[in-house]
């Protein structure tokens, strides 16, 4: 039995695993498990997607141009969220001990183990690629504050964009900082 088959038997549970642990990393991470409706929970939807996507991708030792679509789709939702960089992209070295963890509990795959370089090399492409995702999404982020800032409309809005926000969050350091 070779390390492909053993991908195609076990997919089901190693996806699995890996988007509970990449659920996890939310603060509602009850409700995103919980919740398979992709319109009740898009952030669940995208990743269950996303995940298995890239997991097939990963399987077959694919090219990172490839893999860019799951991982914008995946990194696109973290990188707009309070994650740092590599929290943002984490969970993606994730598969590798799920996919360790998942062969060596399996007796006659148990010898594949040793097989996983490939994938495992892919798998550090893809989380150099997603660092470059999110890096490209935060750019952009921060593009849109300064062009608000600079035109005004940020001041038009009652909204919580993310400028709103930024906007409160000064307030608050210079009456922090007036009271001193």
């Amino acid at each position: 039995m070779d390390l492909d088959e053993a991908f195609r038997n076990h997919k089901e549970k190693i996806v699995g695993k890996w988007v509970e642990y990449t659920l996890a990393t939310y603060s509602s991470s009850g409700f995103f498990l919980r919740e398979h409706d992709r319109f009740a929970n898009p952030i669940g939807g995208n990743v269950r997607e996303a995940l298995a996507r890239l997991f097939t991708l990963l399987a077959r030792n694919a090219e990172v141009k490839e893999m860019m679509a799951p991982l914008e789709q995946l990194v696109s939702i973290r990188a707009v969220q309070e994650f740092s960089p590599s929290q943002a992209v984490s969970p993606l070295n994730a598969i590798k001990h799920i996919t360790r963890e998942v062969l060596a509990a399996d007796k006659e795959r148990k010898h594949l183990v040793q097989n996983l370089y490939d994938f495992e090399f892919a798998v550090d492409l893809a989380m150099l690629a997603a660092f470059d995702i999110y890096m490209t999404f935060r750019e952009r982020l921060y593009k849109v504050r300064i062009d608000e800032i600079k035109t005004g409309s940020h001041l038009l809005t009652d909204s919580k964009c993310p400028s709103r926000m930024l906007s409160e969050d000064t307030k608050k350091v210079s009456v922090k900082v007036s009271s001193l």
